[in-house]
């Protein structure tokens, strides 16, 4: 199992949780972004740099999954491919994409895009908390305890 980091939009506390859990379960962990990463340096954690353009590090991602491999993102389309090639998606916010689940985010974004398309809503998602951040340890640590393996 690897874990994939869509890592152009993801929180540098949930990076820094990403790091520490890759040490140690030495899972390997490859962050892929459209542009240069600070990593640490590890034998379990790389970086990719994909050149700049709409879902193109996702198309990185995609084109290298393999069953089994966890993706952290918040892009729901994404973790949609994900779930069809057998995979996992976890949001950074702490919620586990799975097949029971997915079409039911992407109706949710689906209709919120809508709402924010007709001026009805404005705004994103309120900002990542301490809530959050323990949201995504716990499910990640769950996650990992039950298919991560140890080296």
């Amino acid at each position: 199992m690897r874990i994939w980091i869509d890592a152009d939009a993801c929180p540098g506390p949930v990076k820094e949780i990403l790091f520490r859990a890759a040490e140690r379960m030495r899972i390997e962990s490859i962050l892929v972004a459209n542009h240069s990463l600070k990593i640490p340096r590890s034998p379990f954690i790389k970086s990719v740099q994909v050149k700049a353009g709409f879902n193109v590090a996702d198309a990185r991602i995609v084109d290298n999954l393999e069953p089994g491999d966890l993706v952290i993102t918040a892009d729901i389309p994404l973790a949609a491919e994900v779930v069809a090639a057998l995979a996992t998606a976890l949001n950074p916010r702490g919620t586990l994409y799975t097949p029971e689940t997915i079409q039911e985010h992407l109706a949710r974004r689906d209709f919120m895009d809508e709402l924010r398309s007709t001026g009805t809503i404005t705004g994103g998602p309120s900002p990542l908390s301490k809530v959050h951040l323990q949201a995504f340890a716990n499910q990640l640590d769950r996650y990992l305890t039950r298919h991560g393996t140890t080296a």
